[in-house]
């Protein structure tokens, strides 16, 4: 795993860059918050394929729990990827509550994820 930064109006933002996933357990999210949040990003943005699948199932409270800590410390974060070959309209709901809410941010695009600082 790499970070690519970006600062963009003052917001520094970390884009994780990896082959592999970066999320597969609710640990694994906290774990990057914590090392972004002790390097001084103030956003994170990840890329779907980096997350596991596990995430996106809202039953099973991952993505809540992970989103809570984000914004409890302050941190933004955008998920970057195609949404629409999944099924689930709770997922389709929560995405869009997300964007409006604007502290967790799901993008099609890196340059649309950067925009939104």
């Amino acid at each position: 795993m790499n970070i690519q930064a970006h600062t963009i109006q003052g917001t520094k933002i970390a884009e994780v860059i990896s082959d592999g996933l970066v999320i597969k357990t609710a640990e694994d999210g906290l774990n990057l918050l914590g090392d972004s949040y002790y390097q001084g990003f103030d956003k994170v943005i990840l890329h779907r394929k980096n997350i596991t699948p596990d995430f996106f199932d809202l039953k099973n409270g991952m993505a809540g729990e992970v989103l809570q800590k984000f914004s409890t410390y302050r941190v933004k974060l955008a998920i970057v990827g195609d949404f629409s070959d999944m099924a689930s309209k709770s997922l389709h709901d929560f995405i869009r509550e997300s964007n409006r809410a604007g502290h967790t941010t799901f993008a099609e695009t890196l340059d649309e994820a950067l925009k939104i600082a």
